[in-house]
């Protein structure tokens, strides 16, 4: 079973905002006291948190689904509902978290560091937070948004100021073992170390870390053995420790060839852009084993030459402690210059909050589908929200967003785009809210004196105007005296009579 992870994709689901409420006030006397419906909860964050207690990403491996609460609907006499609770996930410092992507979120490098991953969705707005001076008693109420659903990865990086590479069975894990507190896996058969390992070093009043990577063999970066799979652990490093065997029996490998591979294989790992190239970083050899007669011997041949290479050479034994205290110390003085030399951290940016530009519109309209099949696509965060707020089967909710979206100004594009009455109107991206469009003339919500609930505008009654009930009053005065002359001509022709006329006469 494994028990050290450094990569994982999170399946995440925030919570949802829950939905306003819809409630009418009633006191005695008072059947209508006016709107008391609450607001609904947001939805519960997912949040990662850089946690020094956590070293591993196995958690996540495990349960990699998470989600968060949902917020609650409002109720009435006023009461909002309760918001969804934040999810905490901590996370190893040096995870780098990734979108689906692939683009970097965020790199957790310091500890405490928090990083909103998936926000929860928005509560709706309650009939009382809708009522205005012109719409005084709301019929309808908001929706609340979903939450963000999606993937992320997180990546682990080991934040160390020193690695040990080397060939597998080389005495890293020894050597990690004898200088630190760190208890790695040892035992006398290659690829020992499966997984990393850290390990702290004091050496006189400087304190650092060593990381240990699983060993690399010739043809790593071509996946043979467990590859350079475990590399970006060294990405971090200030300096290289290189552990070579000098007690190995393996025909045709000797110290030198031995670095010569290392040094190939590192040169062929891709660092982030910005970062230093591995074989450009302060670089130690460390010739192990040189308890054996042999190993020591070889070790003293090779010194010389190592050293005309550059590398500062020195001959060590894990099981007898030889030379360990020399390397430490070179080790902390490698440490302590490459932090000093380390660039200041920039000075942290101001926030400066700054005013959306006037010009910039908060959708976009766009024409798509070709002549035959032609309709419009509105894009933007306002109404995509807005649609998904709307309680479509509420018509008064309907004309509501009728009027936002005339108000934004949706129509005014539509029409510039050539859109006409009847064109199909599609607010969102693919499985987006599909409408018939019919533009209003103005924006007239507040004023429609409809029973709550309803809009006339969806409805589909249209109420006369002036012109039209003074034309039908004329056409009904018309019909009556044609009537009555109808009436007139046949007393006169005497197809009929009027008995009481008769009688005056």
């Amino acid at each position: 079973m494994a028990t050290f992870v450094d990569r994982v994709t999170l399946h995440l689901t925030a919570g949802n905002g829950g939905n306003g409420c819809v409630s009418v006030r009633r006191e005695k006397f008072k059947p209508l006291a006016g709107p008391d419906g609450g607001n609904g909860g947001d939805g519960g964050d997912i949040v990662l948190v850089a946690d020094p207690q956590v070293t591993t990403l196995l958690g996540y491996h495990r349960s990699p689904h998470r989600s968060s609460k949902n917020g609650q609907p409002g109720m009435g006499d006023m009461r909002s509902g309760v918001s969804g609770e934040t999810l905490e996930l901590p996370v190893p410092i040096g995870t780098v978290v990734h979108d689906e992507d692939g683009e970097v979120l965020a790199d957790m490098t310091e500890p405490g560091m928090r990083v909103v991953v998936a926000p929860g969705g928005q509560g709706g707005l309650g009939n009382a937070a809708l009522a205005t001076t012109k719409r005084k008693a709301p019929g309808f109420a908001l929706l609340g948004t979903p939450g963000w659903t999606g993937d992320v990865s997180l990546e682990l990086k080991t934040i160390a100021d020193v690695a040990l590479v080397g060939f597998p069975s080389a005495g890293k894990s020894s050597l990690i073992a004898a200088i630190s507190a760190a208890k790695p896996k040892i035992a006398d058969y290659p690829f020992t170390t499966l997984t990393p390992n850290l390990g702290v070093v004091e050496s006189g009043e400087v304190r650092f870390t060593v990381a240990d990577v699983p060993g690399l063999i010739e043809g790593a970066s071509e996946g043979k053995g467990l590859g350079l799979e475990f590399l970006r652990h060294v990405e971090r490093c200030e300096a290289l420790l290189h552990v070579i065997d000098c007690a190995t029996l393996d025909p045709g490998r000797d110290p030198l060839s031995d670095l010569d591979v290392i040094l190939g294989e590192l040169e062929r790992y891709p660092v982030p852009e910005g970062q230093t190239p591995l074989l450009e970083r302060l670089q130690l050899v460390a010739l192990n084993k040189v308890d054996v007669p042999e190993a020591a011997e070889l070790a003293d041949f090779v010194t010389a030459e190592l050293e005309e290479r550059g590398y500062r050479v020195f001959p060590i034994s894990t099981a007898s402690r030889k030379g360990l205290r020399e390397l430490t110390f070179a080790l902390a003085e490698v440490v302590e210059q490459a932090r000093a030399d380390r660039p200041a951290a920039p000075e942290q940016e101001r926030i400066v909050l700054r005013p959306k530009a006037v010009n910039e519109k908060p959708f976009t309209v766009r024409a798509e589908g070709g002549e035959e099949h032609r309709f419009y696509r509105v894009r933007g965060d306002k109404p995509e929200r807005w649609v998904t707020q709307t309680d479509f089967t509420n018509e008064e909710a309907i004309g509501y967003l009728a009027d936002r979206l005339a108000k934004l100004g949706v129509e005014d594009g539509l029409f510039k785009a050539g859109a006409v009455a009847g064109s199909t109107v599609v607010i969102g991206g693919d499985g987006g809210m599909v409408f018939d469009w019919e533009p209003t003339l103005t924006s007239t919500a507040e004023l429609i004196t409809s029973a709550r609930g309803t809009d006339a505008r969806v409805g589909g009654s249209s109420r006369p105007t002036r012109n039209e009930r003074r034309e039908e009053y004329f056409e009904r005065m018309d019909a009556k005296a044609a009537a009555r002359a109808e009436l007139e001509q046949e007393r006169v022709s005497g197809l009929w009579a009027d008995d009481d006329r008769d009688d005056q006469d």
